[in-house]
């Protein structure tokens, strides 16, 4: 025990007190001795006080405790959380004293605190933080650790590990601890022995021309030797498939292959070796792209529907693949293949939103066109509002502002089972929401949720208030069984009295209704009413001939929604089909507006369209053709780094025969897809990266435009996505000339495309940032680096970190052995320079109480006397009255005044006598009669001056 202080040069200031009580103890002449002791002591003590306080004085205590920090590897190169959890509890039960301390610091890509450093006991003892295993940096494991031991503590860290990081230092680390004086325990992991062959690399050429002859090159490392097969894919379709012999070690293998398409490729390598344990690192992947000419992909709803767009980019020599909506690829590097994309009236509950939202990406990030054709299925009848899709169109798909639509009554009847919950019910809910969204304030609206019975979550009403239905949209729970017909029949009844001009029902479940009753007779009522019901089945639990039988009793649609993220068109389909206004058939000459461009084309007269897809033109979008309502029948605009044009009526000849039949027809149709191919020259910008931990070195060289030098100063940025559609935007650094770099983290393996382009800067004739050059490209971060097969190294750099440190080699059949070192003394501090502050106020205020309150013996002979005669007071029973009381106080104050006239017989005759006034010499005869009276005398130290 003792004390210490942070400013110890405070202290010095002690040496002045004894100079400073002398100089007090003689200032204090008018207090008497013991006023004067008790003052004296008061402010010295209060000083010496404050004067400790400002030297930060802490109180200390000896302890002799041990404080261990466990710092545990959770990658998926050791997986042990069981066993490592089970030995951290084993080892803190061998504690010697029950003031020992542990603490607990998990590890992958980051570092997290599991159990702060406490003496707690830890019997159950589970790892609860979420990490990416994907990762190991061990130096920020320690980092983290170290801080948890307090300054001067004679603690340790116990490291656990296998030691095969990638990502930090962890010898940099260990010279930082071993400067502080932390010893590091290590406890080895060592890796389990398994038979496993991985893809290491694959090399394709970056750049190729169509029709050439190219190399790819495998690298794959085997811990064991035998057969395996090894197959190669471009694109997803197989090039090669072929029985290898792997030997122990590197492998290195080579297939010859010929650039047949146009266009960005994605390779891809899979080894398969029997009885391999880690199928992990069996694939990896690389890219090239292919120069040719332009390519178009065709998207047709319906088979055969395109052919007059085939005809015409046939004509114009631009290659093209047709395909369904269902063929769509699930491969974003797809979409980059093509210069443009043509949608030719396809539904949106065709194509999944994932789908839709990789066109939209592909569009406004990596300059691929979008054009999209009209027909029954598309627009608005198709239930693209609020899609992906909408957004890289130059045009709403709801009529905003525009003709009279008949006032709608719809009810929305959603099943809230317990088999909807999660993803299905938050579909559910998007689709109703989107449909509030969709419809006008004066229609009306209701959503019936049903399990085993129905209940109203919004009473049909007027759309007043849209974002209160849509709360109450989000707030259906999802629970209990199924019973369909008492749902639809309380619909149909509320419905039937809801004042409208188009009335519908949309029934939407995922699974069969828990009785069986005659629908036909509810729905000859609906028929009676007016009134139609469409059914969307989720998934292959739902009855679907019931909700077949449902929609063609009640002269509605039925949908099989075998994919989930189609609901939501589902319904915004719906909604627009029973208005019957979106489907404009009249015929009509379509009038130019714009596009001073196309006016060779369109200028010289246009022929007749009998019907279109009424739409609304986005803000900032170019209407080329319209119709007399005004719509836009042709319409463009740019779209991100892309363009996209949207083409109302349709391409078959059911709205548009005297087009199809027009000799320019061909014409329009390429001008309009030529129109949305990229506008900048790739440049050629070689594009590479290299993983670094978890940070990605991108490299780019191009010999072309020089962004370093003054006459060119051009700047080169980057667009990054991965395979989830995760973008990142980077900007390069100049390293050399044609050389730059750039860097980014990144915390997943996988496939990633890159959009570089030259950005020329503003200038005094532009004020706006000018493109000049782009380029697309891809590559590949692959599997995680805790899936390589190492060479063994992790082990010998953990006994090196151990030696460096001081620490101890420790076993895993041995966790007793953690806490037996020897414990150095340790000082526990307790501030207390807050309490002596507090202390000498207190101090002081007592001082101020001393000299100036006196405490007289006649002061304490009255209070003695006052508490006597309160004491001896008439009981409560004899209380005085009012009238009592005033009399004694008037009595008390005559006897007062009695005595003063007898103690000053003069003070009645003159409230201020004249004092004698005598001769020098003279002795006044009494000094009571010499005096003044009180408020005409001097102080008497004034008097004692003169």
């Amino acid at each position: 025990m003792g004390m210490q202080f942070d400013h110890p040069s405070v202290l010095w200031v002690l040496l002045l007190f004894p100079f400073y009580i002398w100089w007090m103890w003689s200032t204090l002449y008018r207090l008497q001795s013991g006023r004067k002791q008790w003052a004296v002591a008061f402010r010295s003590t209060a000083l010496i006080l404050l004067v400790l306080s400002l030297a930060g004085t802490q109180w200390f205590t000896q302890l002799h405790r041990k404080s261990v920090v466990f710092a545990v590897d959770r990658s998926d190169s050791v997986k042990q959380d069981m066993k490592e959890a089970e030995w951290v509890r084993d080892a803190v039960k061998g504690r010697s004293t029950d003031q020992d301390e542990a603490g607990v610091v998990s590890m992958g890509l980051k570092a997290s605190i599991e159990k702060p450093l406490d003496t707690r006991i830890m019997d159950g003892f589970q790892f609860n933080s979420q990490l990416n295993p994907l990762f190991s940096d061990v130096a920020s494991g320690l980092q983290l650790a170290s801080s948890l031991l307090p300054q001067g503590n004679s603690g340790r860290i116990v490291l656990m590990s296998d030691g095969e990081e990638n990502v930090g230092d962890l010898m940099r680390q260990g010279m930082l601890l071993r400067d502080r004086g932390v010893k590091v325990d290590v406890v080895p992991i060592p890796a389990k022995e398994r038979k496993d062959a991985a893809v290491e690399a694959l090399r394709v050429p970056e750049h190729l021309y169509q029709a050439e002859a190219y190399t790819i090159e495998v690298v794959i490392r085997s811990t064991a030797a035998g057969p395996a097969q090894l197959r190669i894919f471009e694109d997803n379709r197989e090039l090669t498939a072929q029985t290898v012999t792997l030997n122990k070690g590197e492998n290195r293998f080579a297939i010859q292959s010929l650039a047949k398409e146009s266009g960005f490729h994605k390779y891809r390598a899979e080894i398969f070796l029997e009885g391999d344990e880690q199928s992990a690192n069996n694939m990896d992947y690389a890219f090239s792209k292919v120069q040719g000419p332009p390519k178009v992909l065709i998207v047709e709803g319906k088979a055969g529907i395109s052919k007059n767009v085939e005809a015409a980019l046939e004509s114009a020599l631009i290659p093209y693949d047709t395909i369904a909506p269902e063929m769509l690829s699930n491969d974003f590097v797809n979409y980059t293949r093509y210069e443009s994309i043509v949608v030719n009236n396809v539904a949106a509950t065709q194509m999944p939103q994932r789908k839709m939202e990789m066109i939209e990406q592909a569009v406004r990030d990596y300059r691929v066109g979008l054009v999209m054709l009209g027909g029954e299925d598309s627009y608005g009848l198709g239930g693209y509002f609020k899609t992906p899709i909408e957004r890289a169109l130059p045009v709403y798909m709801d009529l905003r502002g525009k003709r009279e639509i008949p006032s709608l009554g719809i009810v929305l009847v959603i099943d809230k089972s317990g088999s909807m919950a999660g993803d299905k019910m938050k579909l559910a809910q998007e689709a109703a929401s989107r449909t509030v969204d969709l419809l006008r304030d004066k229609d009306t609206l209701g959503v019936l949720g049903f399990d085993s019975s129905p209940h109203w979550y919004v009473e049909p009403q007027k759309l007043a208030d849209k974002s209160g239905i849509i709360n109450k949209i989000n707030a259906i729970p999802a629970d209990g069984g199924t019973e369909i017909y008492t749902a639809v029949e309380e619909a149909y009844n509320r419905l039937a009295k809801v004042d409208a001009q188009r009335k519908h029902i949309i029934l939407l479940t995922d699974g069969q209704s828990a009785t069986n009753q005659s629908y036909e007779a509810l729905t000859a009522e609906m028929q009676k009413e007016h009134m139609t019901m469409s059914t969307v089945a989720i998934g292959t639990d739902a009855d679907q001939v019931l909700l077949k039988q449902l929609a063609e009793f009640a002269k509605g649609r039925y949908y099989a929604a075998v994919d989930q993220t189609t609901i939501p068109a589902i319904f915004s389909r719906e909604a627009v089909l029973i208005s019957r206004t979106y489907v404009v058939n009249q015929p009509f000459v379509p009038l130019l507006k714009g596009g001073t461009d196309w006016q060779g084309i369109l200028g010289q007269g246009l022929p007749t369209l009998n019907g279109y897809i009424a739409t609304t033109p986005k803000e900032a979008a170019e209407v080329i053709l319209t119709s007399p309502e005004p719509d836009p029948i042709l319409a463009r605009w740019q779209y991100g780094a892309g363009r996209s044009v949207a083409w109302t009526s349709d391409v078959t000849g059911a709205w548009s025969s005297q087009w199809v039949a027009w000799p320019s027809f061909s014409q329009v149709i390429t001008q309009m897809i030529k129109w949305t191919f990229p506008q900048f020259q790739s440049s050629p910008l070689e594009l590479s990266g290299h993983l670094a931990g978890n940070e990605l070195m991108l490299e780019a060289k191009n010999g072309s435009l020089d962004g370093g030098g003054e006459a060119q100063p051009y700047e080169l940025r980057a667009i990054v996505t991965d395979e989830d559609l995760g973008k990142q935007d980077v900007s390069f650094t100049a390293t050399a000339p044609g050389e730059y770099t750039a860097q980014l983290s990144v915390d997943k393996s996988g496939v990633y495309m890159a959009r570089t382009e030259w950005v020329a800067p503003e200038s005094e004739a532009s004020k706006e940032e000018r493109v000049i050059g782009s380029s697309t490209s891809g590559f590949v971060i692959p599997y995680s680096p805790e899936y390589r097969i190492t060479d063994g190294q992790g082990l010998s750099k953990l006994k090196q970190l151990a030696e460096l440190t001081g620490g101890r080699m420790l076993s895993l059949e041995h966790p007793e052995e953690v806490y037996a070192f020897a414990s150095a003394a340790q000082k526990r501090l307790t501030p207390i320079s807050r309490y002596l502050l507090m202390a000498a106020l207190a101090l002081l205020l007592m001082d101020i109480a001393v000299r100036r309150v006196a405490l007289t013996t006649g002061l304490w002979a009255r209070s003695v006397g006052a508490l006597r005669r309160a004491a001896s007071a008439v009981p409560p029973q004899q209380a005085e009255t009012p009238l009592a009381r005033l009399r004694e106080r008037k009595q008390l104050a005559e006897h007062k005044l009695q005595r003063k006239a007898e103690r000053r017989p003069q003070a009645a005759l003159s409230p201020y006598p004249r004092p004698q006034m005598r001769c020098s010499g003279q002795r006044p005869s009494s000094r009571r009669a010499a005096r003044l009276p009180r408020h005409l005398r001097l102080p008497r130290r004034r008097r004692r001056m003169q």
